[in-house]
């Protein structure tokens, strides 16, 4: 990292772009296929039979349908648990694209990563504003007192889920100050889903912040530079969690990632 925060914004915009355009990044979704919705296990333009069973995910294949498990043809039967690393090392494939198994709150889905997606084809970068040290902003965490609390929260895919929040980020903006809910991570860094005056106008409807772990005293940074498209304005079939109650900032926070370009203009 260097000393120039211009240039790191600039060296975390062109990785971000790299990761976002990848053969299996979120361009290359395709579908995200509940196994509760397909109770005979049989999935539309997904080979193999798919069911859940308690804690595992029993995928059959014959050798017509292509699927390797672990770089090795599967006849047979095998059983699965939720993939849970880099979409590419993901156990299993067909014809170059990955079949990735997902389980939130109980249920089990099949997701479809393909890398010659219509939404990867048509991908022309993402509108984003340059770096303004105006939006790098000295925060403030402050955790909840019983240390974590779960809203329900509607998802893109219209359903609605828990949201597990640890606690809050408290920012001045011209001299007023705002919060915004956030979750802690595994590795001690906070996100947050939030929408501002922009959002659904001049950027997406709403965009993650991805805050670096607190200071002992709490001290945080709040670099809305770095606000991220959410994995859903890549692709329609991410279940993406929209801003929960009292994350809609009431002032335009033009910065970060706002909006992604199609070839196709769309």
């Amino acid at each position: 990292m260097s000393t120039d925060p211009r240039q790191d914004w600039n060296d975390w915009h062109q990785q971000r772009t790299g990761t976002v355009s990848a053969p299996y990044g979120p361009l290359s979704l395709t579908g995200t296929h509940w196994l509760a919705d397909y109770p005979e296990g049989r999935i539309p333009g997904v080979p193999g039979r798919w069911t859940a069973e308690g804690d595992e995910v029993v995928l059959t294949a014959s050798p017509e349908d292509g699927i390797s498990l672990d770089g090795e043809l599967l006849t047979g039967e095998a059983r699965l648990t939720a993939d849970t690393g880099p979409i590419p090392d993901s156990r299993v494939e067909a014809a170059g694209r990955r079949l990735v198994v997902l389980r939130r709150e109980g249920l089990w889905a099949v997701r479809v990563f393909d890398p010659e997606s219509p939404a990867r084809r048509a991908f022309a970068g993402m509108e984003v504003t340059p770096y303004d040290e105006k939006w790098a902003l000295a925060g403030r965490f402050r955790p909840y007192a019983a240390g974590r609390t779960t809203l329900q929260v509607e998802n893109a895919d219209g359903r609605t889920r828990g949201l597990g929040l640890a606690g809050e980020i408290a920012f001045g903006i011209e001299g007023e100050e705002y919060t915004l809910q956030v979750a802690v991570e595994g590795d001690g860094s906070l996100w947050a889903v939030f929408a501002d005056a922009t959002s659904g106008a001049g950027s997406y409807r709403f965009r993650f912040l991805r805050p670096p772990a607190p200071a002992a005293d709490g001290a945080v940074s709040v670099d809305f530079n770095r606000a991220l498209l959410p994995p859903c304005a890549f692709a329609d079939h991410f279940i993406c969690p929209f801003p929960p109650p009292g994350n809609t900032l009431p002032v335009p926070v033009p910065a970060g990632e706002r909006r992604v370009s199609r070839g196709d203009g769309r």
